[in-house]
């Protein structure tokens, strides 16, 4: 019998293989997308200086570690998903393995990166911790991979989204704006239902300590909307560079870094 926690990783793993074909256009390609996107990217190019070692994490098609490898950085890029890695390995722009590798490894078993370590620091990007019921063991594997002074940045669904609320709101469905409130639900991708967690930041914050210490918080997507915004804003380009402009003046303001669609929590290794 397999185990409850080999069941778990099974199921997500097959349903990110669901969508890993249509992920880009579903949301990389799409306007919302590049703009939530390239706020991550600004943050991650500063605390990763070429020729640093990283470790991500849900890489799924690979666009953050391309653009990482391409800037100078060697990247071990890891995804649970079989058919996530194929796309990435199919679709990216670095072939040399010294600088680009992709591994099949999931967020609950990060150990197994270990021969592939010490970095100088890892990250998630877009929500793929958001699957993770158990944040501190996630935290203590990146402890024994991660040397001290390395940074970790953390892009997670956050607990309240303003712009959420007041979407669904006015479209008459307030079971959905208020559905992150409670700390967890339950989505459907790729034809499969999964569990999801929406820790507040002051969560992680505990799950990662005393190996961590959080430096900076931010929200990604706190004027620009959520994905499924997408074709009220496509044809819309004026007023989305407007909103990620509000975003990039506001976003680490008090109150505003935890009510947007996602927040991007900065952490350094302590020194043991």
């Amino acid at each position: 019998m397999k185990s409850t926690t080999a069941v778990i990783l099974s199921t997500a793993a097959t349903a990110f293989d669901g969508v890993a074909k249509s992920y880009d256009k579903l949301f990389t390609d799409t306007a919302i997308g590049r703009a939530q996107r390239r706020q991550v990217w600004d943050r991650l190019l500063k605390a990763f200086p070429p020729g640093s070692r990283i470790l991500e994490l849900n890489c799924g098609t690979g666009k953050d570690a391309t653009l990482l490898a391409k800037g100078g950085r060697f990247v071990v890029a890891c995804d649970a998903s079989a058919e996530m890695i194929e796309v990435a390995r199919n679709g990216s722009e670095e072939n040399d393995p010294r600088k680009l590798e992709y591994l099949q490894i999931a967020n609950e078993v990060l150990g197994f990166a270990a021969s592939r370590g010490p970095f100088h620091g890892a990250f998630s990007n877009f929500s793929g911790l958001n699957c993770v019921a158990d944040l501190k063991s996630v935290a203590r594997d990146l402890a024994n991979l991660v040397i001290p002074g390395g940074r970790v940045l953390l892009c997670l669904w956050s607990r309240v989204c303003v712009a959420e609320v007041l979407w669904y709101l006015l479209h008459g469905q307030p079971k959905k704006a208020v559905r992150r409130f409670s700390g967890r639900t339950t989505a459907e991708v790729g034809g499969n239902k999964i569990s999801v967690f929406y820790p507040t930041t002051g969560e992680v914050a505990h799950y990662f300590s005393p190996w961590f210490r959080l430096i900076s918080q931010r929200a990604i997507g706190l004027f620009v909307p959520p994905s499924y915004v997408e074709s009220s804003m496509r044809n819309r380009h004026k007023l989305l560079e407007r909103l990620e402009w509000l975003d990039r003046l506001c976003a680490d303001w008090p109150i505003f870094r935890n009510a947007g669609d996602h927040v991007l929590l900065e952490f350094i290794r302590c020194n043991p």
